[in-house]
């Protein structure tokens, strides 16, 4: 039986429940407002490189990709727990599970967005249906008196619970329900990803959200108080609420089963905001340009596999164990709360439209208390593993930060301040070139000139990805007079190849007997072997495709880099 002490615990559980609900309203509020404004994604970044600053902006990227990642092990990782409350003899294989459920949610993702939401649609409806049934059967047992609390035996029980509790456990515990609130963050940094209209569209999935993660959660608060339920290893919390509610009989087992994987899909959250963060953030030159392509199935394939590898990292490093990777958890999404809050409350004061002050109120009030929130969430954690986040977190700004230093240094290199081409060679050859050309830079001038140095049936080609840079290529190429015929192939989110081989295999139809297409590609060139890492490979992909071409030869001019610490002095 559990001692009066314990009994006492539970009582706190309404000052855990309720601060944890009126914060989950004030952040639905103040994140329809971001979609609002930042309506190509972003979120907490977004605000942060907008109106507070660079280290900000960049605080808040390591923090979410750090809480996105333990995203997918922490739901992973409870997803299997669910499985092995009610399948014991499972629990040996909880390592394998683990893994085998991200690899499944990857290769869904990397289907592409469409597939994934139909992979997913129907088993997120029947867990809502199935907690709902739950929570309304549990509190008509409560009303008619039928619902008895849970009876421990005193060894059971956690020591917290035993002895009562104090301050530092309620705090611990509030910490601990903060984490139902790490997919609001998500709706805001993938906007771009929700149907036409996508702001509309995603204000409504947040209220929604918002609105289910209150009824469960507050549901759910309100039975384990009257049931006195406590952790206790080998059953989730929900384990032995639904087994309280309906015994071990066919519903519990229907609400593991759809928890276990409702928690899976839990993942997905982190799959839908990541990859678009890392793309903004590729695009920004924090993190190598890779992750800003998409694949053929329109998902940013990049970024997805690095989900999977670094949180498949982290249930073998933690060997899927749940209580070992709870206090990381939640840390890093409450700092881009925090920076969100305070980058919205200087937006509104600088530019003071309709109803600002109340929404300064919002915001400035909001920012508060996130970061009241913030500080309790690491300190309440920091003993159990939270102090490595304050090494992880400085190192991978300083890794954004020297990415973005490299780019800079090449693109200053890059940049072409003057045309001077030649072309004063008239000689006819029997070669037609083909330049692919993504931007007017020096590589550009090298592949052209060297392309007038052997022939005169000079093509150049952009395969575009984006309307609004081939039009200010066009811009460019007429403004600078280049007397070289551009050729535009759009494909929007699309691989560059496979439209590149449809058009050489139109030009190869169209040659005459003898003649030949050279398509010349620029390869740069490094000082540093690892500093590829932080390029495509595009030269290489495009020179091993073009081999099956029979009467197109591939040229590779080389450009070379050179690190040169004068031009930042």
């Amino acid at each position: 039986m559990i001692p009066a002490a314990g009994i006492l615990a539970f009582h706190t559980l309404p000052y855990i429940v309720l601060p944890i609900l009126l914060l989950l309203l004030l952040l639905v509020l103040s994140y329809s407002q971001i979609i609002d404004h930042y309506p190509k994604g972003g979120g907490a970044y977004a605000v942060a490189k907008e109106n507070i600053g660079k280290t900000a902006s960049l605080l808040s990227a390591a923090a979410l990709t750090v809480d996105y990642i333990l995203t997918v092990a922490v739901s992973i990782s409870s997803s299997t727990a669910a499985l092995v409350s009610a399948f014991p003899d499972f629990r040996e294989h909880k390592i394998i599970i683990s893994l085998i459920c991200v690899a499944i949610i990857t290769l869904i993702n990397l289907r592409g967005i469409r597939e994934a939401s139909k992979v997913f649609g129907l088993p997120t409806y029947l867990f809502i249906a199935a907690m709902a049934i739950l929570i309304l059967c549990g509190l008509f047992k409560l009303i008619t008196g039928t619902l008895t609390p849970v009876q421990y035996s005193e060894g059971v029980l956690p020591k917290e619970t035993i002895q009562g509790i104090g301050m530092l456990i309620i705090l611990k515990a509030f910490s601990s329900g903060c984490s139902a609130m790490s997919g609001v963050e998500a709706v805001s940094d993938a906007v771009p990803s929700f149907k036409d209209p996508s702001t509309r569209n995603a204000k409504h999935v947040l209220y929604i959200l918002g609105i289910i993660i209150f009824f469960i959660f507050g549901g759910t608060s309100i039975i384990a108080m009257h049931l006195q339920v406590a952790p206790m290893e080998g059953h989730t919390v929900l384990s032995q609420i639904s087994a309280a509610v309906f015994g071990h009989h066919f519903m519990y087992y229907v609400i593991q089963v759809l928890t276990s994987m409702i928690l899976i899909l839990a993942a997905n959250t982190a799959y839908n905001g990541l990859p678009q963060l890392l793309y903004i953030l590729a695009h920004d030159g924090y993190v190598p340009r890779q992750f800003s392509s998409r694949g053929t199935k329109l998902s940013f394939s990049n970024g997805i596999m690095f989900i999977f590898i670094a949180a498949a990292a982290l249930i073998i490093g933690f060997r899927s164990e749940v209580h070992a990777l709870i206090p990381l958890y939640s840390v890093g999404v409450f700092v881009s709360f925090t920076i969100a809050q305070y980058g919205m409350f200087k937006k509104w004061r600088i530019m003071k439209e309709k109803g600002w002050q109340y929404k300064c109120w919002i915001n400035g009030f909001g920012a508060i208390v996130t970061a009241v929130v913030s500080v309790i969430v690491f300190c309440m954690k920091f003993r159990d593993g939270a102090w490595i986040l304050a090494i992880a977190l400085p190192i991978l700004m300083l890794g954004m930060y020297y990415i973005n230093k490299y780019y800079s240094r090449v693109g200053a290199q890059l940049k072409l301040e003057n045309f001077y081409p030649y072309y004063d060679k008239e000689i006819v050859r029997s070669t037609q070139c083909i330049v692919l050309v993504h931007d007017i830079n020096k590589p550009f001038l090298k592949a052209i000139n060297y392309a007038n140095s052997i022939s005169s049936n000079i093509t150049a080609l952009h395969v575009c990805r984006h309307p609004e840079h081939a039009q200010e290529l066009r811009k460019q190429w007429a403004d600078l007079n280049i007397p070289i015929p551009l050729e535009v192939i759009e494909t929007p989110y699309r691989d560059i190849i496979h439209p590149m081989d449809e058009y050489l295999w139109q030009r190869e139809r169209e040659l005459n007997h003898g003649e030949n297409i050279s398509v010349i590609l620029i390869k740069f060139i490094t000082e540093h072997r690892y500093d590829n890492l932080l390029h495509n490979q595009t030269t290489y992909f495009f020179s091993q495709h073009l081999s099956k071409h029979k009467n197109v030869s591939t040229v590779i001019i080389p450009f070379h880099y050179k690190w040169d610490d004068k031009m930042f002095k």
